[in-house]
């Protein structure tokens, strides 16, 4: 499989740099450079890349919010978005992008290492998603379980919860954190302690915040930081629904 990326800077050694490293990673190929927020809405609707490179650092210490209020524009024209990796100089904001779903955050000068990590991470989560199997390991115990058959998983501590569609539920002691990194694009965070089955959503209730889950009478809350990812999932459903007109 092949990779593509763009990269959204203004520094052009930065440029430079992330693309001489990638010198080394033969199926990632580089589609776009942008040098700001707006032209790279172009690039990104043009050429779908699978990842996006930005340099958060901008003047007047807004590069964290502006680069947060771009993402948040482009779900009025896409369905899924790419990774998004942010480049910065400082920690500062790490916990803030994070937060809000980039796929992973990075210090410049980008180092081989760093790189090749984020490499990784994107190409085991490629794979994780051809499979239909989970395997849930407990010292000497493996449980092995349907993808396809899990509900929603639930925080509990530093151990989670998987919801079955038999009613059954799994324990592993990893954090909901861990899941979220592996599991298929159509299992969405939507709260702290939450994480559904996109396949089994059958009800999105805004004025309430929360959302109803085939085979299953629990209801789901989800929170306000991770609305946006509720947004796209609503757009995502109703774009293979009917709609009837209120």
């Amino acid at each position: 499989m092949n990779w593509k990326y763009t990269i959204i800077d203004s520094e052009k050694s930065t440029i430079d740099i992330l693309k001489g490293r990638f010198e080394a990673f033969t199926d990632f190929e580089c589609v776009g450079v942008s040098f700001c927020y707006q032209e790279s809405v172009n690039s990104i609707l043009k050429y779908t890349p699978d990842v996006v490179f930005i340099n958060i650092d901008g003047a007047n210490n807004r590069g964290c919010f502006d680069a947060i209020h771009f993402i948040n524009e482009l779900y009025q024209y896409v369905i899924e978005l790419p990774k998004f990796v942010a480049i910065s100089s400082t920690k500062n904001y790490a916990y803030d992008f994070l937060k809000n779903n980039f796929f992973d955050y990075i210090l410049k000068p980008v180092s081989e290492l760093e790189l090749r990590k984020v490499v990784s991470k994107i190409k085991k989560k490629s794979n994780l998603n051809e499979f239909n199997k989970l395997c849930l390991k407990s010292y000497k115990d493996y449980r092995f379980i349907e993808i396809d058959e899990i509900l929603f998983l639930k925080a509990d501590n530093n151990a989670t919860d998987f919801f079955m569609n038999d009613d059954s539920t799994v324990s592993a002691y990893k954090t909901l954190k861990s899941f979220e990194l592996i599991l298929p694009k159509n299992f969405i965070r939507i709260h702290n302690s939450y994480i559904i089955n996109s396949d089994y959503v059958s009800r999105i209730h805004f004025g309430k915040s929360k959302c109803n889950i085939k085979n299953c009478t629990y209801i789901i809350p989800f929170s306000r930081s991770y609305k946006r990812n509720v947004n796209n999932l609503e757009k995502s459903l109703s774009k293979n629904a009917l709609n009837s007109l209120n």
